[in-house]
């Protein structure tokens, strides 16, 4: 009998079930307060009820877990100080959807050498989440592979869905199940209809298939996530941040009966994928959030300890604070960029 199954399949490597991991590397009911109380902000500042404005900045994605951690004990001294007008929480990125081929994140691999160790990447992940939840300083992560939420979305206050599969169906019905508000950035090409009908579909109830917590196949039955927010990041068709394009963001999201506040992402496309652009981004977006335009809700910066990216070769010879995927601006230039915000926001507090 010819063999008809499992033909391209070289082996089957069986996983710590999500609740056998969380008793390994557990959180206590202050570091959930933490978060809950995070989760809540940000949906006050999405419903239009905390004029904070929410930023979004760290790595590109986290390969090496002291860097992560120094740039985010960095992040919480400037979040003390920034507290009363910006709510930044640190982009804690760990998958990595890929175009054609590349490191998929520390989960995928984590000794950065494809042997894709994902046992061992599911605890360095949580272990890094737990660090950052300690110092009370929310986190934000891409959600890419259905059953990863299982494992650590308990200790995530925002997740987004990116331009590569906001399209998908797997990843809206996901949304519809996650516990804390979600942005849907638009699609590669800059259209923004992918991203509206994700929202729209995430906010519906599904059935789906998925894992327990136990790690055992179930049907997976959601309530719907009403949290949901539109990212505007640029595409193909060019960056989409000017007066011209939120103004047409909103106006599409009034048509669709849902909430007309979103995020920019200064980087990406709206950068031109040059990260020395962001700076310019933010600064003309934080302008027109000054100047009125309070549809605009928060902001992301990709940032890192130093400078620039640089290629995987030999992960022993890599610079320590430096992405391995895209560009990222660097520590200084990133405080001097909130830090100036903070005072301008000062402005606009006043005229409230």
């Amino acid at each position: 009998m010819p063999e008809t199954q499992d033909l391209h399949v070289r082996d089957t490597v069986p996983l710590v079930s999500p609740n056998d991991l969380k008793t390994e590397l557990p959180a206590s009911e202050k570091l959930y307060d933490g978060v809950d109380t995070a989760r809540a902000s940000i949906k006050q500042i999405l419903a239009g009820e905390d004029r904070r404005l929410i930023v979004v900045v760290g790595p590109c994605s986290i390969h090496n877990r002291e860097s992560g951690l120094e740039y985010a004990r960095r992040l919480k001294k400037l979040s003390d100080e920034v507290a009363d007008r910006m709510l930044l929480v640190m982009r804690v990125y760990f998958e990595k959807p890929r175009t054609t081929v590349g490191w998929k994140g520390l989960i995928n691999d984590p000794h950065l050498n494809d042997t894709f160790d994902i046992g061992l990447g599911l605890r360095r992940a949580r272990e890094i989440l737990l660090e950052i939840a300690k110092l009370g300083l929310p986190a934000a992560t891409e959600m890419l592979e259905p059953i990863t939420p299982q494992y650590i979305a308990d200790l995530v206050s925002l997740a987004s869905i990116g331009a590569r599969t906001t399209e998908s169906p797997t990843h809206r019905q996901m949304a519809s199940g996650l516990s804390m508000p979600v942005g849907y950035k638009n699609g590669t090409d800059g259209d923004l209809d992918v991203a509206i009908n994700a929202m729209r579909a995430a906010r519906a109830e599904h059935s789906f298939l998925g894992i327990d917590a136990e790690g055992k196949t179930c049907i997976v039955q959601t309530t719907g996530n009403p949290d949901g927010h539109l990212i505007l990041r640029g595409g193909r068709s060019g960056p989409n941040y000017s007066a011209k394009h939120l103004q047409d963001a909103t106006e599409r999201l009034a048509a669709a009966n849902l909430p007309s506040r979103f995020m920019v992402d200064c980087s990406h496309a709206n950068s031109n994928k040059d990260y020395r652009k962001q700076g310019d981004v933010w600064r003309d977006v934080l302008a027109q959030r000054i100047g009125g335009n309070d549809t605009v809700i928060g902001m992301m910066l990709e940032s890192n300890l130093h400078a620039g990216n640089q290629k995987l070769n030999d992960p022993a010879k890599l610079e320590y604070g430096v992405s391995i995927t895209d560009g990222c601006i660097g520590w200084d230039e990133t405080a001097d960029i909130i830090t100036a915000a903070y005072e301008e926001l000062a402005t606009e507090t006043a005229n409230v």
